[in-house]
């Protein structure tokens, strides 16, 4: 008989489906999950813009007040963080000031992104702490599921 593998689904995957998640409650469909660097998941969300009538509740957002709390401190330096969507200005100032070790994000943002558009946040000369950046990991299905979302929308 043969032996079946299970394999855990990628810390992309499960902010991917964070942003369905999202999606399905009429909201942007944004993900994100934070993760230490021994590999726990210590928070996950979706935006929750619409639902908590907040306009700082970005999934980003979310997930680093959830940890920090969590933690008992601000200062998040050994933890990665997994978004579905480059991350916008407001987010990426809080991303510094959480000293993350990491941001790696799916679908780039030409319009409201600020990591490599926009801003450009972490290369700016007063950003105090730039986590090391990957783009587009996943990106297609990030992409169509903003492109679904907002087609809804018209």
């Amino acid at each position: 008989m043969e032996e079946v593998q299970f394999q855990m689904p990628s810390y992309m995957e499960l902010a991917l489906l964070e942003a369905e998640k999202a999606a399905q409650r009429g909201e942007v469909p944004v993900g994100a999950v934070l993760v230490s660097s021994t590999g726990n998941i210590l928070a996950r969300s979706g935006n929750q813009t619409e639902s908590d009538a907040d306009p700082t509740a970005h999934a980003e957002m979310l997930v680093l007040k959830k940890a920090s709390q969590n933690r008992g401190s601000p200062r998040l330096t050994d933890c990665d963080l997994y978004v579905t969507l480059e991350p916008c200005a407001m987010c990426a100032a809080a991303i510094s000031l959480a000293r993350l070790r990491r941001v790696v994000f799916a679908a780039y943002d030409p319009k409201g992104g600020a990591v490599e558009h926009g801003p450009r946040f972490f290369s700016q000369p007063t950003c105090h702490h730039a986590p090391e950046i990957v783009g587009g990991v996943e990106e297609k299905r990030a992409q169509e599921m903003l492109k679904k979302f907002f087609a809804g929308k018209r």
